[in-house]
C-alpha cells in the first residue's frame, strides 16, 4: 500500500498525549512543488496525481476514507521517487467540538462545510480534484484567508481558475473531481483508468513560496451555508476579474495593484485597497496541527513523531 509505514503509537512523556511513530520521508508536495515546479514536465505532473490516485485507490478498496488529503500529507519518498500519502484517518483533535469538521478548507468538499455527515469517499475525490489544480499551477488553492468568505465562495461553486497550457483531458478530469454534487464526481477506480494521458510539452509558471499559515489543517465549524451548487461561467469570470500579487516570504504579505501572470486568487477587495504590507502573527493552537519531530534510531532509520 502506498501510505506512509506507521512503526506504532507511542505517548509524549511530557504531557502524556498519544503519537504515531511513523517513517521519516524528505518532503511534502508543497515543499517539493515550490523547489521543482519549473522543472517539471506534463508527463512527471501526471505521475505525481497517479501516484496520489494510486495510493487512494488503495484505502477505497479497504473501505477506508482518508478525510485530510491535501499537500501537506502526500509526502515524496526519495528512495523510489514516488509520493504516498500519510496522516491517515486523521479527524481532528480529541477536543474538536460537535457539528465542526477538520482539515484544509480549500481542500475539504463542500456537502462536508454544510454539515452533511457523509462518509462517501466522493469527499476524498473532490480534495484529489484541489490537488491537481495545485499540481497543474504550482501554487495551493485559494491563498487568501481561511474563514467563511471562502466557504461560502466554496459553496456558490466557486473553484482556482485553469492554468493556461492544462491538457484538455487533465481539464475535465479535475472539474468533474470538484463538482458540487458529489453523485458526479468519478469514483477512484475510474480516475486510476483515466491516467493514460501523455502530453510531451512543458509551460512555465512562476512560483514562489508559501507561508504554511494557509497549509494546516484545523476545526473548522460554518452556519446557514447554503446548499453546494456549481459557478455560471460568469460568477468563477467575476470572481476572478481582481487578481493580487502576493509574496508570502518572510511572513510577510505583499500587495502589489500591477497586473502580473499568477494563479492566487483572493475575495477580499478591501486587501488591496487598505494595505501595502501585512504581517503575518500567525499562532496556531497546538491542538488544531499535526506535530511532526525527527529523531535518529540506532539503525540510521529517520522516523516521525506525530501527535494524534
Amino acid at each position: 500500500m502506498k501510505v506512509v509505514l506507521c512503526f506504532g503509537l507511542t505517548q509524549d512523556p511530557i504531557d502524556g498525549n498519544s503519537m504515531l511513530v511513523m517513517r521519516h520521508l524528505d518532503m511534502d508536495l508543497k515543499d517539493y512543488l515550490q523547489q521543482n515546479y519549473n522543472k517539471l514536465t506534463w508527463k512527471e505532473k501526471i505521475q505525481i496525481i497517479f501516484d496520489i490516485i494510486h495510493a487512494v485507490c488503495d484505502l477505497h478498496k479497504e473501505n477506508v476514507i482518508h478525510r485530510d488529503l491535501h499537500s501537506g500529507n502526500i509526502l515524496f519518498d526519495q528512495l523510489i521517487q514516488k509520493f504516498r500519502i500519510s496522516d491517515l484517518a486523521f479527524c481532528g483533535p480529541p477536543n474538536k467540538p460537535l457539528n465542526s469538521i477538520y482539515g484544509n478548507l480549500p481542500y475539504i468538499a463542500p456537502e462536508l462545510l454544510c454539515g452533511k455527515k457523509t462518509t462517501f469517499a466522493s469527499s476524498d475525490i473532490y480534495s484529489v480534484g484541489m490537488l491537481m489544480w495545485e499540481i497543474s499551477s504550482g501554487q495551493p488553492p485559494f491563498i487568501c484567508k481561511h474563514n467563511y468568505d471562502l466557504a461560502i465562495n466554496i459553496v456558490n461553486g466557486i473553484r482556482p481558475k485553469i492554468v493556461p497550457g492544462t491538457p484538455l483531458k487533465y481539464k475535465e478530469l479535475m472539474e468533474k473531481c470538484w463538482d458540487a454534487d458529489p453523485t458526479k464526481r468519478p469514483d477512484i477506480k475510474t480516475l486510476l483508468i483515466s491516467y493514460d494521458l501523455q502530453p510531451d510539452r512543458n509551460f512555465d509558471i512562476n512560483s514562489s513560496s508559501i507561508n504554511s499559515l494557509f497549509l494546516s489543517s484545523r476545526v473548522y465549524s460554518f452556519k446557514d451555508l447554503p446548499e453546494p451548487r456549481n459557478a455560471t461561467k460568469e460568477e468563477q469570470e467575476a470572481y476572478h476579474s481582481i487578481q493580487i500579487d502576493f509574496d508570502l516570504r518572510d511572513g510577510l504579505i505583499t500587495v502589489d495593484s500591477k497586473p502580473k501572470r499568477n494563479y492566487f486568487n483572493d475575495d477580499e477587495k478591501e486587501l488591496a485597497v487598505n494595505y501595502k504590507k501585512v504581517k503575518l502573527n500567525h499562532k496556531g493552537d497546538d491542538n488544531l496541527n499535526s506535530e511532526q519531530g525527527e529523531l535518529k534510531i540506532s539503525d540510521g532509520k529517520d522516523i516521525n513523531f506525530i501527535r494524534i
